[in-house]
């Protein structure tokens, strides 16, 4: 059955003429979706916030924000909120078919900044749920939901957190922030930074102009970043980390490894092998720290390579080149510096 609630049809909700409230605590409306059987969130706004959480049955619900010149100014009534969205704006609302669907476009393409009016939503929805969300000029927000998501912002950061399932979410110019996401992440900025924790899967992220740093994270793992630092710790899987102009350093990895930068150093410490151990930087110097009593097939170049503690090992070792196996030979390991040096210790 097709239902809708709102068709922008303010007029149903009593509004305290001149009142004044806080339009950033106070929603300027609300809507129970209690009743509602909600399984996809599709939410569109041109320059607010967006957020979708989980909750409860009886507390299922749609608040809409509105604020004044980005919230710089909160001193308008509800009325008055009320009349310019009316003039300035289309603001439109439904349910149907299990769908909730909220979309705030302005009616104009030339419409005065003094005019203009940030408008989010909070949903507040089962857990079980998927999401098509957009925002033009605000952050992104999702909190402990489960299914497909898919996200995007022009100008907003995006924030994640314990969310499983098939994520997507894409920013042109804000950070992310990642905590406890599970099974197929994508998520990208081409501005921003990317902290990452404690997630686990397919797991693919990338900046553009930002720094990556890693904690926590196991799965199959792209990170990459074509102008900032890379930092990550008690990483396992299967790994695969470059930037093009940063330095980059991995402490407590259990993981395969395949990392690169042209232009910082490299640092790397390896608690134990994945299948693979492969690094290479064209400008800088490379320090890597390996498990002793761990069997290696070693294939090192650079300027000048520096050993500690190499022991039982057979092949050629020269001051820019070492090859051979050591503890009998194993998991590969090929590390190359094109004009910087080679620190290889192992512990």
């Amino acid at each position: 059955m097709k239902k809708y609630f709102f068709l922008f049809l303010l007029t149903s909700y009593a509004l305290v003429t001149n009142a004044q409230f806080d339009t950033d605590k106070e929603p300027f409306m609300t809507k129970s979706l209690s009743s509602e059987s909600v399984k996809h969130v599709m939410l569109e706004t041109t320059g607010g916030n967006i957020s979708v959480v989980s909750a409860g049955a009886a507390d299922a619900r749609l608040e809409v924000y509105v604020q004044q010149n980005n919230g710089k100014n909160s001193s308008l009534s509800k009325e008055e909120i009320k009349k310019r969205l009316e003039e300035e704006y289309d603001l439109n609302i439904s349910v149907n078919d299990n769908k909730v669907t909220a979309t705030a476009k302005p009616k104009h393409k030339n419409m005065a900044w003094k005019k203009a009016l940030n408008i989010s939503f909070k949903a507040f929805v089962p857990s079980y749920v998927s999401t098509d969300l957009s925002t033009s000029g605000g952050n992104i927000n999702l909190k402990d939901i489960s299914g497909t998501q898919n996200f995007s912002t022009s100008g907003g950061n995006l924030n994640v957190d314990n969310v499983s399932g098939k994520i997507r979410g894409r920013t042109s110019g804000g950070n992310l922030k990642l905590h406890n996401l599970k099974d197929e992440i994508d998520l990208s900025t081409s501005g921003g930074n990317i902290d990452a924790e404690n997630c686990t899967g397919n797991i693919k992220l990338s900046t553009s102009g930002g720094s990556l740093n890693l904690s926590g994270l196991n799965g199959h793992i792209s990170a990459t970043t074509s102008g900032g630092n890379v930092r990550g710790n008690d990483i396992g899987g299967e790994l695969f980390s470059n930037t093009s102009g940063g330095s980059i350093v991995f402490k407590d990895l259990y993981c395969s490894l395949e990392t690169s930068t042209s232009g910082g150093n490299i640092d790397v410490a390896i608690r134990e092998f994945g299948q693979y151990i492969r690094i290479s930087n064209s400008g800088g110097n490379i320090d890597l720290v390996i498990p002793k009593n761990k069997g290696a097939d070693l294939k090192l170049s650079a300027q000048k390579i520096k050993t500690s503690g190499l022991e039982n090992f057979s092949g050629s070792k020269e001051d820019d080149e070492i090859k051979g196996k050591l503890n009998g030979g194993g998991i590969p390991v090929t590390v190359s510096s094109g004009s910087g040096n080679i620190y290889l210790s192992l512990k």
